[in-house]
């Protein structure tokens, strides 16, 4: 963040009245970088306040509304209160899902899960419902895990939509994905706020079609993370296969360019100056984002068998 200082000259009483002018117009602009400052400096939303809070509030200013959402190669993109979506009608799929997770609102006694699997209103197009994933061999698996919206039962619910949900291998759905989830909130809670972009890769070809909406099966799933907060900013990404795994999640790990080129998604744009996004996007240390031993080692004996 650059800092400004302002210089105090002796000027004539000719000048006066534009000097007074040019003051009023350095305020407002301080002000606008103060309020800049105290969005983009990763501190985290407080208590139940919705991301679209933050989006509202950046309207008033007239400044962008999807400043920290991904690009949509579709245009179709969904607000829910606590997450937005970009959602791709060929695949009845969103491909991405994009909120932010924070330390205290995990921390918050969680909410009973609600299981409530419903069609989304607001996929004008209509989504997938809850009959596409019957007598298949796939999960209903969570793109924004209900896990990280449990402070809310209004959060909680509304990962039911079936636009937050893609068809996953039981094994990777309980196994793989869910350490990586649980990883995640580790992560969050932790680093006190993550910025989490999660879809599945849809540029590859599909492995089957379910229901009679034709649901696609993507071959893979990754999910990307951004810490803006200081001393250490960073970005990590995963792409994981959709299948069973005895890998370590750290194999996974790869940049967010990679992720980029793959999916054709600019994940983070106006969100930092272009030359911090190129950096962190760029780059990735593994050894930053602390794993856990015991729970890779459950996940192998216990959580990869379930089905």
């Amino acid at each position: 963040m650059a800092k400004f200082r302002s210089s105090h000259n002796r000027k004539s009483a000719g000048e006066s009245s534009g000097m007074i002018v040019k003051v009023g117009l350095f305020s407002l602009i301080l002000g606008a970088l103060y309020f800049a400052f105290q969005k983009f400096s990763g501190s985290p939303l407080s208590g139940d306040e919705p991301v679209t809070a933050d989006v509202e509030n950046l309207e008033e200013t007239g400044a962008d509304s999807i400043f920290f959402l991904p690009t949509s190669t579709t245009g179709d993109i969904i607000r829910h209160k606590y997450y937005a979506l970009s959602y791709v009608e060929k695949f009845e799929l969103a491909e991405w899902i994009a909120y932010e997770l924070t330390a205290e609102r995990l921390n918050k006694e969680w909410v009973q899960r609600t299981n409530n699997f419903r069609p989304d209103p607001m996929v004008k197009t209509g989504s997938a419902t809850p009959d596409d994933y019957r007598r298949t061999d796939f999960d209903r698996g969570h793109l924004a895990p209900a896990a990280d919206m449990a402070f809310s039962t209004e959060a909680m619910s509304e990962t039911f939509f079936l636009s937050n949900i893609a068809p996953q291998d039981p094994g990777f759905n309980k196994g793989g994905w869910r350490e990586l989830e649980e990883l995640t909130r580790d992560w969050a809670r932790r680093f006190k706020h993550l910025y989490v972009v999660t879809g599945p890769v849809l540029s590859q070809p599909v492995k089957f079609w379910i229901g009679e909406n034709q649901v696609a099966v993507a071959p893979a799933f990754y999910k990307v993370l951004l810490d803006l907060r200081e001393p250490e900013l960073k970005a990590i990404a995963f792409i994981i296969p959709n299948e069973t795994t005895t890998e370590r999640i750290e194999s996974f790990a790869t940049s967010v360019d990679e992720v980029e080129a793959l999916t054709g998604i600019d994940f983070f744009p106006g969100l930092m100056e272009k030359s911090l996004e190129e950096e962190l996007e760029s780059r990735f240390d593994v050894k930053l984002w602390r794993t856990n031993d015991k729970k890779y080692q459950i996940r192998v004996d216990k959580w990869n068998k379930q089905q």
